[in-house]
């Protein structure tokens, strides 16, 4: 393995908790809130592939729409809390670690950037709102290329901007399907595996398997 020059991360699901918006409403919801994130999730990403295989390209906060439109009918929520989960979507909380591991990663002098399916004013918005702004080199977003993850166009965008080969950059992702697009690419892929499952995808199996940010520091 060749020497780390950059740490790409993820954003949703990797360093943010995308069931937060939900779960901070989960008084108005109910029991079935988690459920309810769930599906939101699942269907944005499917809607997401959808667009990239069809190429009729929409932006990651108008698919974050759409999906939660379909989700709200589904589970049967009032629509009166539309806009209030999609405020808190835009404020998702950090997973508990996430900001120790980047400041100690930092401090280190790594190049550390997000690359993620989010549009740049959602990114910004995110890092900015859990004061995380100082931290990252670049917020690398797919608008760049107009399509989603896994396509390789999105992750030769940092190998652009920093004038490397893939396996010099260390990417993770809790996605599974994403870290298997960045392990193909040719990154040295980490899954950040937070729930404790098993490796779904085909003929990936990533190099390093981690259970939070955390034990990233045994390994750059």
């Amino acid at each position: 393995m060749m020497k780390t020059k950059a740490i790409v991360f993820d954003a949703y699901g990797t360093l943010f908790d995308v069931n937060s918006a939900a779960e901070k409403c989960k008084d108005k919801i109910g029991t079935k809130w988690e459920a309810f994130a769930n599906f939101w999730r699942t269907t944005q990403l499917e809607y997401t592939w959808l667009r990239s295989l069809m190429k009729r390209h929409k932006n990651f906060w108008e698919v974050t729409e759409d999906s939660l439109d379909k989700s709200m009918r589904v589970f049967n929520i009032n629509k009166s809390m539309k806009n209030e989960l999609l405020n808190l979507y835009k404020i998702l909380s950090p997973y508990p670690e996430v900001r120790g591991v980047l400041e100690h990663l930092k401090k280190k002098n790594f190049k550390l950037a997000i690359l993620s399916n989010g549009n740049p004013d959602l990114l910004y918005k995110l890092v900015e709102s859990n004061k995380l702004n100082n931290i990252f080199d670049d917020l690398f977003s797919i608008e760049e290329v107009k399509v989603y993850k896994p396509d390789s166009k999105v992750y030769e965008i940092p190998i652009k901007k920093y004038k490397v080969i893939a396996n010099e950059i260390t990417f993770l992702s809790a996605n599974t399907w994403d870290v298997s697009g960045g392990g193909n690419f040719g990154y040295n892929s980490i899954w950040v595996n937070r729930s404790k499952s098993e490796f779904d995808i085909l003929d990936y199996k990533p190099k390093n398997e981690i259970s939070n940010l955390t034990q990233l520091l045994d390994i750059v």
